[in-house]
């Protein structure tokens, strides 16, 4: 991309990192936690008194691992901080701008919040983003991701509920600036 995606905005001039803020919030997640790399204080200017949890990856440049091992040990410590119980932790990237709380939503209405849950969305059978992650499964994620490998491995061995999206938008992450965002279908 030439820049770290945390940094890049739509049109409008909105930051993508608002945008998969909004989409998790609206979704129905209870907290976001966004993990930064390259350019970190410069993302992290970006996020303003937002009510979040941020993370740095000092490894970012190891692989998108990196950043995956970060988000869930944040979000394990955040769970046993808090009196509340939560199931999941639901994973997506800054560089999906046409993902929003609609998918977000219905993955994780079809995957549920039980600690056991695993899951993901895929767009015309294709997999993607957002991934629900139960808490019974952190550990063997974390175990398993390593490098540019995230979850994908271990969902495939673990069998995960694949809920298709491809109606509500195209999931396609954007690596050039040549790529522009798809506008995701209208709301039905």
């Amino acid at each position: 991309m030439g820049r770290p995606k945390a940094l890049l905005t739509d049109a409008d001039g909105r930051p993508w990192l608002h945008t998969a803020i909004d989409a998790l919030r609206d979704g129905g997640c209870d907290h976001v936690v966004v993990v930064l790399g390259a350019q970190a204080e410069q993302a992290e200017a970006l996020l303003g008194d937002m009510a979040i949890t941020v993370v740095r990856a000092a490894d970012w440049a190891d692989g998108q691992s990196a950043s995956l091992r970060a988000g869930l040990v944040a979000a394990a410590d955040y769970v046993a901080d808090h009196p509340r119980r939560f199931g999941v932790v639901v994973v997506t990237l800054v560089d999906l701008p046409d993902v929003d709380r609609r998918v977000v939503d219905r993955v994780i209405t079809r995957v549920g919040t039980d600690p056991a849950a695993l899951g993901r969305a895929v767009y015309t059978d294709e997999p993607g983003h957002p991934v629900v992650i139960g808490l019974d499964h952190l550990a063997g994620v974390l175990e398993t991701s390593g490098g540019d490998r995230g979850a994908r491995d271990y969902l495939r061995e673990q069998g995960h509920t694949r809920v298709e999206c491809a109606d509500l938008a195209t999931g396609r992450d954007v690596d050039t600036p040549e790529a522009t965002p798809v506008t995701p279908p209208a709301p039905q």
